[in-house]
């Protein structure tokens, strides 16, 4: 296990981002993912609606092998202009 890390790798790992309602987005987030990770399953991916509708929030779970693959999907993700939050 690396000493910076907190957890052990590989290890199953959840990441949530949040934007506006769109096909383009759930496709870009999907993509955004994929490509540190492969190919995802359909059962990797959950979204839920705000209650208004116009926002949903996306999980995907992955594998991830390493803090540096998490660090590269993270950074990925926070720079696309879609993704309004992620954790």
């Amino acid at each position: 296990m690396n000493d910076e890390s907190l957890f052990e790798f590989p290890c199953s790992f959840p990441i949530k981002m949040m934007g506006r309602d769109t096909p383009g987005f759930r496709s870009a987030t999907r993509s955004l993912v994929e490509k540190h990770t492969g190919p995802l399953s359909d059962d990797a991916i959950r979204s839920t609606l705000s209650k208004n509708g116009r926002y949903v929030s996306i999980t995907v779970t992955v594998i991830a092998q390493s803090q540096q693959q998490l660090d590269d999907i993270y950074r990925d993700v926070c720079a696309h202009d879609d993704v309004l939050m992620a954790l």
